[in-house]
């Protein structure tokens, strides 16, 4: 395992220079991002190191490394691609199997030896683009990853709604999806990494263009491959696309006539795609119940930097209790 390099990038929030609130990382199934905090929620000081996504005793190592002779009376805020029970503290995470099960918050704050909090990433996602980026001004946000599988979180008047066992906002799973026509097409319930077959998550994601794309055409197109030919008004990568959005924008009206939520920022590997964007917030206008002249659903204003950003300002809230 390598170590940490640092990132020549500019702060994530404001420039100005202030001292240490504490520190922050965002925790993804390929890599860690760590950045020291200022006060108002600036990263800055940034470094980056793969995730050892399979060994619990060596993801410890590394976060370990991060913030040796770091001041240990300074919290670290964490961001994990993963479900975070904020009760039990209990993670569940596909993408870094070694955390599963582990009481993220206590274990690791015994391993460091200062306060750790920890959050899903979804959820930090939205708090910073609520806050600093797309949604900011807006009462109700819901937030969407579309990348390797399907998350969400939702804030209210700029506090992340965690729900029970901290499920808020994982639009993606349970069975909504049985036998589904769009369309001509047919398509059929997939098993979920979640345990649970039919989950949006499997036909939403990047992975899930993908399989809509195969079941349709055969062939092993990436979602990149089909989403430059549907710009090119392929016909075959259409008639993909054209299915994805009704699999997607049905779910995601119902979730904005739930939460009343007035902006959708997105984020994740299918963002990169302002076309896409643009096609699934013209397909879930024409689902919703309350009909918006102007766009819903958004690209992330912070882009890559969302998650490690909202790991920061989750721990300028709550700094005063640590």
């Amino acid at each position: 395992m390598s170590g940490p390099e640092s990132i020549p990038a500019r702060p994530v929030g404001s420039a100005s220079l202030q001292p240490r609130l504490g520190f922050c990382a965002d925790v993804g199934g390929s890599f860690i991002k760590f950045a020291s905090v200022q006060p108002d929620g600036t990263c800055v000081e940034m470094e980056k190191c793969p995730t050892p996504s399979k060994d619990w005793a060596e993801f410890c190592a590394v976060l370990q490394t991060l913030c040796a002779g770091r001041d240990p009376r300074l919290a670290l805020s964490l961001s994990i691609a993963g479900v975070v029970d904020p009760d039990a503290g209990l993670a569940l995470s596909a993408n870094i199997p070694c955390i599963s099960g582990h009481r993220l918050g206590a274990e690791l704050t015994a391993a460091l030896g200062r306060p750790v909090l920890v959050a899903n990433d979804a959820d930090c996602f939205v708090l910073a683009e609520a806050l600093r980026g797309a949604g900011a001004g807006r009462r109700i946000v819901f937030g969407i990853i579309l990348g390797t599988g399907v998350g969400g979180g939702l804030v209210v008047e700029g506090r992340i709604i965690e729900g029970e066992g901290g499920i808020t906002g994982e639009w993606g799973h349970g069975p909504i999806l049985g036998s589904l026509r769009v369309g001509a097409a047919e398509l059929p319930s997939m098993p979920c990494g979640c345990g649970q077959s039919g989950c949006l998550d499997t036909l939403g994601s990047a992975r899930g263009l993908e399989r809509i794309d195969t079941f349709l055409h055969g062939g092993s197109r990436d979602s990149l491959r089909i989403i430059e030919a549907w710009e090119r008004a392929e016909a075959a990568a259409s008639q993909t696309v054209s299915t994805w959005l009704g699999v997607v924008a049905g779910p995601l009206a119902m979730v904005l006539n739930l939460t009343g939520a007035s902006i959708v920022p997105v984020g994740g590997g299918l963002s990169n795609s302002r076309a896409l964007v643009d096609a699934l917030d013209a397909a879930v206008r024409a689902c919703v119940l309350r009909r918006s002249e102007t766009a819903i659903v958004v690209p992330s204003e912070l882009g890559a930097d969302a998650g490690l950003l909202g790991a920061a300002l989750r721990l300028v809230d709550r700094a005063s209790t640590l």
